[in-house]
């Protein structure tokens, strides 16, 4: 039967035609989704519009006008009618008379019924009263009597809506905010509510009431095809229910999947997770458009007033290379070519996420048009930009969701596919896979100072469930995985087995510990045997509770804490019976050699600069060890007080990044007096290029001699230029490090990586009247992990109550 048939049945049968047609279009398995619920509004408004002429005899004046989701011919199987009965005013009796016609038989069908009777005015007054009365207008859509009324009241309705827009859009998105805490994340729920929450079928509509304001749009790509979905998925829940309902219960979902021809449930919820996805993403995207577009209109007038005519300038402050900060958001630097630079999509998302500010959709969009995939194994910047992204706290997870949305995240690494919105049926899961995942890596940033290797936890927080959704244990399945993914991330051969194994036994430590009895020796051997050293054990430990934590309150508590810890000191007790050899200090290269009786021969500073040439596309012999990150710096100075800060501060004037650090002194030869420091850095530009070695040099010159004032430059340029910190970081951490070495103190710091933080530790050491005999300085991501061997004046190390107070003022002053 045609639809056109329908609608003369329905016509010519009453009532009783209506709920026979539209019970065979609701059984049609041949008809399905936005046809299906076409072409039940479309039968819904002709029976209506029947019963309208019914009970009318002259229409001037009167109208039914059906809004909100009728209004929008949304119609699912249980679905409400959200009529309004329009009319001037003139004849109130016949208005109660017509509406009794209407609303009756629509009861009489057991239909749900939404009903009012409104003059034009009184709607519109209502409607500036109640938000959820003027959405639902918006959607206005005439059914039957006089169009002109319905065209009016419609035309005024947007008109108010857009000259309300400034005070009105900020109420919506309070409601929107308020309904997500109630309702909860769409994306993540094991039995969601498809229209309340956050990025169902509500915020859906939000964003067309936006959009309908002219103040702001939503991005359009995916968004009808993710409203479609939503919409499918309840109209297959409300027949096999036949309820009313828009919450996808556990007992529902295999007969809602084998309605809609899917797999089973897992592929359900995840075609509604991805759903949500792209819905949540836009309202972020769109709020974020709305607030801008509100703060320019509100101080527009007074720059106008302090500046005259003109439109101002938005004000770029750069962040790194290729990227900017404009009006609240990290967008591309102009010069900036992402066609050109593979690694930009990771620096843009670690700049965002290391100044807590959202990544623009067009520059995300331009990046991902443009990105090309990194080569394996991938370049140091990449590999040390993904853990800055990681190690960067909960501003990740905004970032990280930017990129997903426009398919980056899966270009740089391909495995996420699998785990991408991959549920969890686990009451314990809070998230699917892949945003646990990323919570965990977030938890893990809290716990970088309690690591040796911030990055390896991060990476592997990152990928410790990666193999989920594969046969056999996701363990297992994961260590192969982490091992293949970490190689063409760049780590050298041991980092990559360290990656395997804190994957492949991420759940040892917690279920050894609460499963077995720790006071069997054999017990504590099995951890250990499996863990294999202190450095790993020490990561191990981390990602345990960082994962616990992600997963949920019930997956982590005091007792499981102190239970794991327990087990951890045992298995370390077994452990510290291989303590490594201490490493013999290596004889200086040829070049250092020169330089180093160069700097004897003219008593100052001497330095070589030396940028590293990109690697050949295709290495013939591969070496195994990462390539690595900035340019090579060496200098050498005769040995005198001072030089680790003024070598730190000059760097730091010049926006030069410290990567790695090594400074030590240097054995002279034969006949040759004096002593010389040798520094062998690696540094890299934060954005622009490299200064000249020359310039370098003077500068040092100067901070040496003291009439270089480093701490009051620095400081006047973080005045002008404050920097933008949107991480709040696990707080510094510094230690003595117990019988490290027999002919200096070590002092470890352990802190977040900042402009000019290296020139501090150094002067707050100088401070102390210690003597920095060697220092190892490294930075992972935005994380250091710096060691200071350090003397007295006289060559020996600090005695023990003396090195815990210069660790202890070092701690003060990084955490002031």
């Amino acid at each position: 039967m045609t639809g056109t048939d329908m609608h003369d049945e329905t016509k010519d049968s009453g009532p009783g035609g209506y709920a026979a047609a539209r019970l065979r279009l609701l059984t049609e398995e041949a008809r399905s989704g936005p046809p299906r619920r076409t072409a039940l509004a479309d039968l819904t408004d002709a029976w209506l519009g029947g019963l309208f002429a019914a009970g009318t005899r002259e229409p001037r004046g009167i109208s039914l006008v059906a809004v909100g989701g009728y209004g929008r011919a949304e119609l699912s199987p249980r679905s409400d009618l959200d009529l309004l009965l329009l009319h001037d005013g003139s004849d109130p009796g016949a208005v109660a008379a017509l509406a009794d016609r209407l609303w009756y038989p629509v009861w009489d069908l057991g239909l749900a019924l939404d009903h009012s009777v409104r003059t034009p005015g009184e709607a519109r007054r209502t409607a500036g009263e109640d938000l959820k009365v003027q959405l639902g207008l918006l959607d206005a859509r005439h059914l039957a009597g006089d169009l002109g009324l319905t065209t009016g009241l419609r035309t005024a309705v947007l008109a108010d809506w857009r000259n309300q827009a400034p005070k009105r859009l900020p109420e919506l998105k309070e409601l929107c905010a308020e309904r997500a805490e109630r309702q909860g994340e769409l994306q993540y729920l094991l039995e969601p509510d498809l229209k309340e929450a956050r990025g169902g079928l509500r915020d859906a509509t939000a964003l067309r009431a936006v959009a309908a304001s002219w103040l702001a749009d939503a991005p359009r790509e995916g968004l009808a095809e993710a409203r479609r979905r939503l919409l499918d998925v309840r109209d297959a829940l409300h027949l096999t229910t036949g309820r009313a309902t828009d919450r996808l219960a556990l007992q529902e979902q295999d007969q809602v999947a084998s309605e809609l021809g899917l797999r089973d449930a897992d592929a359900l919820l995840r075609q509604v997770y991805e759903a949500a996805r792209v819905i949540a993403y836009a309202s972020d995207v769109t709020w974020r458009e709305v607030g801008r577009v509100l703060r320019s209109r509100a101080v527009r007038p007074r720059l106008r007033a302090l500046l005259g005519t003109g439109k101002p300038t938005a004000e770029r402050s750069p962040l790194a290379e290729g990227v900017v900060e404009q009006e609240g958001e990290v967008v591309l630097a102009r010069a900036a070519r992402p066609d050109r630079d593979p690694v930009l999509p990771l620096r843009a998302a670690a700049a965002a996420a290391q100044a807590g500010l959202p990544l623009s959709l067009h520059a995300v969009r331009r990046m991902a048009a443009a990105a090309r995939p990194l080569p394996t194994p991938w370049p140091a910047e990449a590999r040390e930009q993904l853990v800055t992204l990681l190690g960067s706290g909960r501003p990740t997870v905004e970032v990280w969701e930017a990129l997903e949305a426009e398919g980056l995240v899966t270009l740089l690494l391909p495995d996420w596919e699998r785990v991408r919105c991959r549920p969890q049926r686990n009451a314990v899961h809070l998230w699917t896979v892949d945003r646990h995942l990323v919570e965990t890596a977030v938890r893990a940033s809290e716990l970088t100072r309690r690591v040796g290797r911030p990055d390896l936890l991060l990476v592997a927080a990152l990928l410790h469930d990666i193999g989920k959704g594969r046969p056999g244990d996701h363990s297992v399945a994961g260590e192969v995985i982490a091992r293949d993914v970490a190689a063409r991330i760049g780590f050298d051969h041991h980092d990559v087995t360290v990656i395997a194994a804190l994957v492949r036994h991420h759940l040892l430590l917690v279920e050894t510990a609460t499963r077995r009895d720790l006071d069997d020796p054999a017990t504590v051997r099995a951890v250990a045997g499996a863990v294999g050293s202190q450095g790993t054990l020490e990561l191990l430990h981390a990602l345990t509770e960082a994962d616990a934590l992600a997963t949920g309150p019930a997956a982590w508590s005091s007792w499981r804490a102190s239970l794991v810890a327990d087990l951890v000191k045992r298995v370390s007790a077994v452990l510290a019976g291989d303590a490594p050899a201490v490493p013999e200090e290596a004889a200086p290269t040829t070049e250092q050699e020169r330089l180093a009786l160069e700097a004897v021969a003219t008593g100052g500073p001497v330095l070589a600069l030396r940028a590293r040439t990109e690697p050949p596309a295709e290495r013939q012999e591969p070496s195994g060890d990462p390539e690595p990150l900035g340019v090579e710096l060496l200098i050498a100075v005769p040995d005198q007080p001072g030089v680790l800060p003024a070598v730190a501060g000059v760097l730091a004037l010049h926006r030069l990044t410290v990567r790695t650090a090594e400074l030590r002194t240097v054995d002279l030869p034969d006949g040759v007096d004096g002593s010389v420091l040798l520094l062998d850095w690696r540094v890299a530009a934060q954005y622009g290029s490299l200064p000249q070695a020359a310039r370098l040099r003077a500068d040092l010159v100067r901070a040496l001699d003291g009439t270089l004032d480093i701490a009051g430059r620095l400081a006047e340029r973080d005045a002008a230029h404050p920097l933008r910190r949107g991480v709040v970081a696990p707080p510094p951490r510094v230690t003595v490090a117990p019988a490290a070495s027999r002919h200096a103190t070590v002092i470890e710091v352990r802190a977040q990586d900042a402009p000019g933080l290296l020139f501090r530790i150094g002067r707050a050491l100088e401070d102390a009247g210690v003597r920095v005999r060697s220092a190892h300085a490294s930075t992972l991501g935005a994380n250091v992990v710096d060691a200071f061997y350090v003397t007295q004046a006289q060559g020996v190390p600090l005695p023990g109550d003396e090195a815990v107070g210069v660790a202890r003022k070092l701690e003060e002053m990084l955490r002031a």
